[in-house]
């Protein structure tokens, strides 16, 4: 059913071998384009946005907002902006409360 194809690499131009078993395996995936890149140049792209901080399509950083622990009164940062309703903790104090 599947032959080897030879696809050209977006980023370098250069010919690659799509082959039966990776088009078997985008097909068990579900994915329908074929891949753009050669191998060497998906790695390549790969460890560059892992280098980067995977920004892209992959995680953002957290935005971070300031506060006060509640408990020792040291300035930090938290992932969630504080209602003021609820206390914040550092997270020195915050594993305290939790090991109860």
């Amino acid at each position: 059913m599947y032959q080897d194809r030879y696809l050209t690499c977006r980023d370098c131009g250069c010919e690659f071998v799509f082959s039966v078993s990776e088009q078997e395996f985008f097909a068990e995936k579900g994915f329908t384009n074929e891949p753009g890149r050669c191998p060497n140049c998906r790695a390549a792209r790969k460890d560059q946005n892992r280098r980067s901080g995977g920004g892209g399509d992959y995680r953002q950083r957290r935005q971070m907002y300031p506060a006060v622990c509640a408990s020792c009164n040291k300035e930090t940062e938290v992932p969630f902006q504080p209602s003021g309703d609820r206390p914040v903790y550092c997270s020195d104090c915050f594993r305290k409360t939790q090991s109860y």
